[in-house]
């Protein structure tokens, strides 16, 4: 069983679907951190961030890893692991470039297309997942929120971090992610055909497990069981 959820950045589909995941008990697919570690090597290599043959090569060819558990997403680069590294400021500022690369999509579509495969059963979420990546999802949800919530959900996680960042630059960047994913040629940030939209800006993540574990059981994908937490 594939379930996919997309949104845009803040609106919550990361926590959404690490928790379904974890109640459902089956593998959590975080696509955005593959974007993300891809911007890092880029980064670190100096590659310039317009050369799209460059980029496409780069993650063609880097050393970089994911570990889709449950409950988490390990990510590894060059055999370190970069799973906080890849969520700092200086990357969110730069995944914009990484995600508007056609080859690198192409790349990193084939790669969550062959995890899907490898693992039968996963939650997967991003950008493109019920669209480009995963069309024939058993089950597709797009979650979203006003603007200022997410950036204080965001601002709320990079601070945790460590990150001294404003609100109103996370504010700024969420924006303009927006705008640059709606925008895109390839893959645009859209509500997947056949998605359940959520309205994230309200409610609690209990609140939302529970609207998607309800309709996978109208379904028929889950039994009431999964309604307990694990």
């Amino acid at each position: 069983m594939i379930i996919t959820i997309d949104g845009p950045a803040g609106s919550g589909k990361s926590t959404t679907a690490r928790k379904l995941a974890a109640r459902l008990g089956i593998p959590y697919l975080d696509t955005g951190a593959m974007y993300r570690v891809v911007t890092l090597a880029a980064l670190e290599d100096g590659v310039d961030l317009r050369d799209e043959a460059a980029l496409t090569a780069l993650a063609e060819r880097t050393d970089w890893d994911l570990d889709c558990g449950p409950t988490h997403t390990r990510v590894t680069l060059r055999g370190r692991d970069v799973t906080e590294a890849i969520r700092s400021m200086r990357v969110n500022d730069h995944t914009r470039f990484i995600a508007g690369s056609p080859g690198v999509r192409r790349v990193l579509i084939a790669r969550q297309r062959a995890i899907g495969a490898r693992l039968a059963s996963m939650v997967t979420e991003g950008r493109d997942q019920g669209t480009a990546a995963f069309p024939d999802a058993d089950a597709k949800y797009f979650v979203d929120a006003a603007p200022e919530k997410r950036a204080e959900r965001r601002l709320h996680d990079l601070r945790a971090d460590g990150e001294d960042v404003t609100y109103e630059q996370v504010l700024a960047n969420l924006l303009e992610r927006d705008r640059t994913d709606a925008g895109r040629p390839v893959a645009p940030l859209v509500v997947p055909p056949g998605a359940v939209r959520i309205d994230t800006t309200h409610l609690s993540i209990g609140e939302v497990l529970d609207r998607i574990v309800a309709d996978l059981e109208r379904r028929g994908l889950l039994t009431p069981a999964a309604r307990t937490e694990p």
